[in-house]
């Protein structure tokens, strides 16, 4: 299927051939007929992806701190690949759509194949759409209209901060498609609607949408006059610059006491006096209303109760359709183009050169086409010659960056088939990682007779259950970590195994590291008990973060503080047999204390490995030291950039060129046992070291320990 995206590292936009993406939990899957072009937005978006690295840098500098973050942390040429590999990413653009549904995932509610809905999917023939971003399409009110519906969200939200109140004058700077909605929208409110912009066609058109008056000349000035001396009760900046002007002139309209309300982009170097002097209240609205940019309620579609937030961003976008149904907003006169999504660079062309006068640009689908698009796509590479083939189920950034490169540059192994959900990421990735054929649909993966192996590199919940399908598939598997996030699908996954007699491996790779290995060879005649403490400088993350939910990404001591506990298993030589956690608490606690804890863990042989998981310090300090006791002996691995070896009063010390977590060494044994041998670790680590960190939460629960089973 086509959809328009944009190339971060250059700004140039292509029409993607991508697989359709497949109905994923929570998620909504919808042909469009109609998107709209948020020509101010989008072209920001453009501009920005044009300039310069330095250029970039400039506009965020929030990002510069976190690369500079990453290379006193990975190193340089690490932090290098990132980053390139972040810039190739494709972005989608556009966020204003409409069409049918054609799947609901599971948990969607309220909606079936056939219903007509308003998103914010991008500018695509099929898109996958979180159930709160989708807004049912009243009987009777076009698609074309529809797909206005969260530009028209946009505008009703920057009008709900305003709170306008029946009789009062409402002042609107800028004129573009936000603006314009907006004085339709306040109009519909029955207050005075003064606005003004640089361009007299869309003071006129203003006129036309409910401006009482519009204009050129309608400066802070005219609006004073026009309201006897008092000034505007709420003023809405709806321009995109980076002048403070929008700014200036809000604080000299407004009336003592009033309001300003940002909507669109203008420059904040704001000058004091002016709000001192009328303290008036300045707020910058954000996109389209309660919920946006809350994973708890855009991704896991948990939505806010009514009676506490009457408008959310969804109900934001019924309303908006509910007044196109009556004809109380009528967007038809801001169309000013049409173009089938096969000419949308076309239509981008018209924007960034701006040859003529244009408003909203609609993109449109032929009908039914999206229905016949298959979730597979054949990409053009070199044939299968006999090597062991594989097929990769996730597309994200560790994919990307870290281990499909590697896997290409195996001699053994041979691309098949690459997966992800929503298909964008694989479709970009399939070319240049050397894939012939791309998918949206694991199944396709799963059912390829070419494919020997399976890597499963997608969120940590689909881990278990794609494991299980890919063992009960006669494949073997390589599974990023955790291996599963409960004792059900742990239980699930060791049945598997038994049933097929199938090769199975997690990405524990620290136990692969030339530093790991270092001092596993130190302490290899040494049959004292070890004393082994990992230690992780986490960082901290939000708590509303993918990570931190038990159910997707099973908490951080599941999802991350299972290679500390690995990596103790590996040195001690032995499996877990007991852990006891506990965390930080008291009244100044942060919400997530779970990831500020310390596991004792018990091993079989007598060892005791002490984990501490620490995201309450600075992510500028060393993430990762491990040190190690036992018979006279002690060796320190310090980041994995060099290990230090004290023995019989002697120190040895080793600095390594650069960071090596083991990645490249792990896949390497990895592939040596498909060609014939065992699992590089047993299923008796794997199973113990997943147990020790499930049962490690519940000691954090219960306040007790809990012996691992064998």
């Amino acid at each position: 299927m086509k959809r328009v995206v944009q190339n971060l590292r250059s700004g140039k936009l292509s029409l993607a051939d991508i697989p359709a993406p497949v109905a994923q939990k929570g998620q909504v899957i919808i042909a469009n007929t109609s998107s709209v072009i948020s020509a101010g937005t989008e072209k920001a978006a453009m501009e920005l992806a044009q300039k310069s690295l330095l250029g970039k840098a400039r506009e965020r500098p929030d990002q510069v701190r976190r690369v500079l973050e990453k290379v006193r942390n990975e190193g340089f040429f690490n932090t290098l690949r990132a980053v390139q590999a972040r810039l190739d990413e494709p972005l989608s653009m556009g966020y204003s759509s409409a069409g049918t549904v054609l799947a609901a995932g599971a948990g969607v509610e309220g909606l079936r194949p056939g219903d007509r809905v308003a998103s914010n999917g991008p500018h695509a023939e099929v898109v996958a759409v979180p159930r709160n971003l989708c807004a049912r399409v009243p009987d009777g009110l076009p698609l074309e209209k529809a797909a206005f519906g969260v530009l028209g969200a946009i505008a009703l939200q920057g009008i709900r901060l305003a709170s306008p109140q029946l009789g009062e004058t409402v002042y609107v700077i800028g004129l573009g498609l936000i603006g314009q909605l907006t004085v339709a929208l306040l109009r519909a409110n029955g207050v005075r609607v003064l606005a003004t912009d640089l361009s007299p066609a869309r003071c006129e058109l203003a006129r036309r949408m409910g401006a009482d008056l519009a204009g050129t000349e309608m400066t802070a000035l005219a609006v004073e006059d026009l309201t006897r001396g008092v000034g505007a009760d709420s003023v809405l900046i709806t321009a995109a610059t980076d002048s403070n002007g929008p700014i200036e002139e809000a604080v000299r309209a407004v009336r003592k006491k009033g309001r300003i309300v940002l909507v669109g982009v203008a420059g904040l170097h704001l000058d004091r006096r002016p709000f001192f002097f009328k303290e008036c209240e300045f707020v910058v609205s954000c996109s389209y209303g309660p919920g946006r940019y809350d994973p708890v309620y855009e991704e896991r579609g948990n939505d806010y109760p009514l009676p506490y937030v009457r408008w959310t961003e969804q109900r934001n976008i019924s309303a908006v359709l509910d007044m196109m149904a009556t004809g109380r907003l009528d967007v038809l006169p801001l169309i000013t183009h049409r173009f089938p999504v096969e000419r949308a660079l076309e239509a981008y062309e018209l924007i960034e050169s701006g040859r003529e006068p244009f408003l909203a640009v609609l993109l449109q689908y032929a009908r039914g086409e999206a229905e016949k698009k298959r979730s597979i796509k054949e990409v053009p590479v070199s044939q299968r010659s006999g090597r062991i083939g594989f097929g990769c189920l996730g597309a994200g950034n560790f994919a990307r960056t870290v281990l499909l490169p590697l896997a290409g540059k195996n001699a053994r192994l041979e691309p098949v088939v690459l997966c992800s959900a929503g298909g964008l990421s694989a479709g970009h990735a399939a070319e240049r990682l050397g894939f012939p054929s791309v998918t949206s649909n694991e199944e396709e993966v799963l059912a390829n007779p070419e494919v020997d192996a399976v890597f499963v590199l997608t969120r940590h919940d689909q881990h278990g259950r794609q494991v299980e399908k890919a063992l009960s598939a006669g494949k073997s598997v390589f599974v990023e970590k955790p291996l599963c996030l409960s004792v059900e699908e742990l239980a699930r996954i060791e049945d598997a195994l038994e049933a097929t007699g199938g090769l199975l491996m997690a990405g524990f790779n620290r136990r692969f590291s030339p530093a790991a290995r270092m001092v596993k060879e130190f302490f290899s005649g040494v049959s004292d008990p070890l004393t082994i403490s990992v230690r992780f400088n986490a960082g901290a993350i939000p708590p509303e973060h993918w990570t931190q939910d038990e159910e997707i990404g099973g908490g951080r001591i599941v999802g991350e503080a299972c290679h500390a506990i690995d990596l103790a298993t590996y040195l001690a030589g032995s499996v877990p047999v007991r852990v006891f956690a506990d965390c930080v608490g008291g009244p100044a606690a942060p919400e997530i204390t779970s990831d500020q804890a310390f596991l004792t863990v018990r091993h079989a042989n007598g060892s005791l490995s002490s984990v501490a998981y620490l995201a309450g310090g600075d992510r500028a300090f060393p993430k990762e030291r491990i040190e190690v006791f036992g018979a006279g002996r002690t060796a320190v691995i310090d980041d994995f950039r060099s290990v230090t070896l004290v023995a019989g009063g002697k120190t040895t010390e080793k600095v390594f060129a650069s960071q090596d977590k083991g990645h490249a060494a792990g896949l390497e044994a990895f592939v040596a046992a498909l060609s014939g041998g065992t699992s590089p670790i047993s299923w008796e680590e794997l199973r113990s070291v997943t147990l020790a960190g499930i049962l490690a939460v519940q000691s954090l629960r219960e306040g007790c320990a809990f012996e691992i089973p064998a």
